[in-house]
């Protein structure tokens, strides 16, 4: 979106959640009655009611109170196929509390005492259940492929989640907390994806058993017996998780059991920190392979291959500096060393806390860095630096690289301590790095100490994963003197992001990770991911507060500058004049790029209508066109149920932006509201979607991303 430009004030009216036609029953167990019609003003007493009255597409909206026999509720839930179970999602179901238990005879594990029981294409969001059985389960999936999504599964008898079968399911930003056995436990054929989960205080935070391969990424588990437990041959992808502070072991790997921990092409980045016995304790009889995790080699068990140019290597190392220890910088250090293009001192230490001079800096710049010289840069030439200083000719080749410049007077100031701030612009200087998306500063803390002429610098350099703070991520501190160990954190991050060097796995470092809020408005987003990553592209941008304002409508003049930024769209008819668009209107040459490439079309009184809302039977045809996707049969657009909306003109074009994955319906799946004006965060999330058959970004995982098989 542009960022030097308000929409116009008839567009500034945010839309609501409650807009779309759905069907909604709601339940208040202190003040329903199953007597009631399930309205916002009539609701049901139980969930039990509202389950009986459902159909696919049905959202059941739970009052705070707690659920339990007492109240009426008659257990197992079962939540049936496409229906929505809805609670808190922002407080994971504080105080939305379903309790209780009952006997399900499962295909595959015989009689099981379970709470709820999900099947294909339901979801639970927002609530806290417990099932205090003595082998109680919170949650059971088995051979289907719900969402289990901002939920709290907490003092389960046995497990929060079970996953049997040939499920399939999303389970997300949940947090299990103190079950019995196991946060979540996946067995038999199960497959599916496990993300952004905080497992704390149980037995295992998630065993995996059986021929089960889920994908496990970006989770916590945390004080737990072990964090996580393989057996048999159980297969998981793991990716970007945390292991902390579990008591016997970190992983746990038995049987015939592989799993995923990165390759040379895909590091995988798990982080093994304080766990009891062993991080890793792989009694398999193969050797597995480890690639760009951080791991302590003294507290892994049994046959691991350790990738040395992945690996973190051991928490306190051996090194030739006497003062280095387990620093948080060692790794960074003892790699540059061992690349001689670093030092310590006579003494036998590194003095890694120590501040750097910038003609230390400069020595060590040219050390590194083999580079032509940049047009514009510097002469090196300055007159506080004599002829025999000892870092002259140093000094002299950093600044032809561009990495450094002298003051205005003319001096260099040799002797002048470094700030980070002027060390991360260096960097980013030297390298020729550029495009840095401002709104990722939000990421730090403290962003306001930024110099104003640095944010651009550090916002490419957060991006190009430059960054490494210490002791805090967040916390940039940028007007701080760097230390010898943050400057040797600094160049080999840079080595990494020219190709030099194998990633380092560490919790300092700034990784601009989807995750990292880029606007201040969308934290529990539906579209929040999809923002995010393409602010971090710096294919969307926001408003001058932070914000990105996703729930206000789209007019066709602002869309036009979206598309052309995103596609840079090749012309493939000629330019046309539009009566309606004056030569120095905002958006001129946006739509007239967006004409001329098919994205967009006027009206045929010869105006362009640049104000009017975009509806999103006009997005998805304006994509559908542009990019020329193949035409789809229009029997797919039975998969809608309100398919009888879509303009018959439209049917061809809807039917190959379905086949295309493009399509992304919020809040009913099944509900393509085709003449309902588009949003901020539609228009996002169908040009993420757009990118993503392209081949240009990864796939991200969200519910409301219509699938056509």
């Amino acid at each position: 979106m542009t960022n030097n430009k308000q929409p116009t004030t008839n567009n500034q009216q945010p839309t609501t959640n409650n807009q779309s036609p759905m069907t909604t029953f709601y339940v208040n167990p202190g003040t329903g009655s199953d007597r009631a019609i399930g309205s916002a003003n009539s609701p049901f007493k139980t969930l039990t009611r509202a389950l009986q009255q459902v159909t696919a597409g049905t959202t059941i909206s739970l009052a705070v109170g707690t659920y339990n026999t007492a109240s009426g509720e008659r257990f197992p839930l079962i939540i049936p196929a496409g229906v929505i179970v809805l609670g808190n999602e922002p407080s994971k179901g504080k105080g939305i509390v379903i309790v209780g238990n009952g006997q399900y005879s499962s295909q595959t594990f015989a009689s099981q005492n379970i709470t709820l029981l999900l099947n294909s294409g339901s979801q639970l969001r927002g609530v806290t259940v417990t099932n205090p059985a003595q082998r109680g389960t919170g949650v059971w999936i088995e051979s289907t492929k719900p969402i289990v999504t901002n939920n709290t599964l907490t003092r389960c008898g046995r497990e929060g989640i079970f996953v049997t079968g040939t499920a399939k399911p999303i389970i997300m930003d949940n947090q299990l907390l103190e079950n019995a056995s196991s946060g979540i436990f996946i067995v038999r054929n199960s497959k599916g994806e496990i993300l952004r989960n905080v497992c704390q205080k149980t037995g295992y935070g998630i065993a995996i058993s059986d021929s089960a391969a889920p994908l496990v990424a970006d989770n916590k588990f945390i004080d737990n017996n072990t964090g996580i437990f393989l057996s048999r041959s159980a297969k998981p992808v793991m990716r970007h998780n945390r292991i902390e502070n579990n008591t016997n072991g970190g992983l746990v790997i038995t049987g015939d059991s592989r799993p995923d921990l990165g390759g040379t092409q895909d590091p995988a980045g798990n982080i093994f920190l304080n766990n009891g016995k062993v991080d890793i304790q792989n009694n398999t009889s193969l050797t597995l392979i480890s690639v760009g995790n951080q791991i302590n080699p003294s507290k892994i068990s049994g046959s691991i291959k350790l990738d040395a140019s992945q690996v973190a290597v051991p928490v306190t190392i051996q090194t030739q500096f006497n003062d280095l220890g387990n620093h948080w910088a060692a790794r960074f250090i003892q790699a540059l060393v061992e690349r001689n293009l670093l030092s310590g001192f006579p003494d036998g230490t590194f003095r890694p806390e120590a501040s750097i001079t910038r003609a230390e800096y400069g020595a060590m710049i040219a050390k590194t860095f083999e580079l032509p010289r940049q047009v514009g840069a510097s002469s090196g030439t300055f007159r506080d630096i004599v002829d025999n200083f000892w870092a002259k000719d140093a000094i002299i080749k950093a600044a032809n690289m561009g990495f450094i410049s002298g003051f205005p007077d003319g001096t260099f100031r040799p002797g002048q301590n470094l700030t980070r701030t002027q060390a991360l612009v260096s960097v980013v200087n030297g390298l020729g790095l550029k495009g840095g998306n401002q709104n990722i500063l939000l990421a730090y803390t403290d962003r306001a100490q930024i110099p104003s002429y640095a944010t651009e610098a550090i916002a490419t350099a957060t991006q190009r994963n430059l960054v490494v703070n210490h002791p805090q991520a967040d916390k940039l501190e940028p007007m701080r003197n760097i230390t010898r160990a943050e400057v040797a954190a600094l160049i080999y991050q840079a080595l990494v992001s020219t190709g030099e060097a194998g990633a380092i796995a560490v919790p300092q470092l700034v990784n601009p990770h989807p995750y990292i809020p880029s606007f201040t408005d969308i934290k529990d987003h539906w579209a929040a991911d999809f923002i995010r990553r393409l602010g971090s592209l710096n294919l969307v941008g926001g408003y001058p507060d932070g914000t990105f304002k996703p729930d206000i409508l789209l007019n066709r003049a602002q869309y036009a500058a979206i598309v052309v930024k995103v596609f840079n769209p090749t012309p493939i008819r000629p330019p046309v004049q539009f009566i309606d668009i004056p030569a120095d209107f905002w958006a001129a040459a946006a739509i007239q790029d967006a004409y001329r490439g098919g994205f967009l079309s006027g009206f045929p009184d010869q105006t362009f209508q640049p104000q009017q809302s975009l509806r999103r039977v006009e997005l998805i045809t304006s994509l559908t066109h542009g990019l020329s996707f193949p035409n789809g049969e229009e029997n797919i657009l039975e998969i809608y149920e309100d398919r009888d909306n879509i303009p018959t003109y439209a049917k061809s074009t809807v039917a190959a932006a379905t086949k295309a994955g493009i399509i992304v319906n919020y809040p009913t799946l099944a509900r393509l509201e085709p003449k309902r004006a588009a949003t901020r965060a539609e228009a996002a999330t169908f040009l993420y979607q757009a990118l993503v058959k392209r081949g240009r970004l990864n796939a991200i995982v969200s519910p409301y991303i219509v699938v056509s098989c």
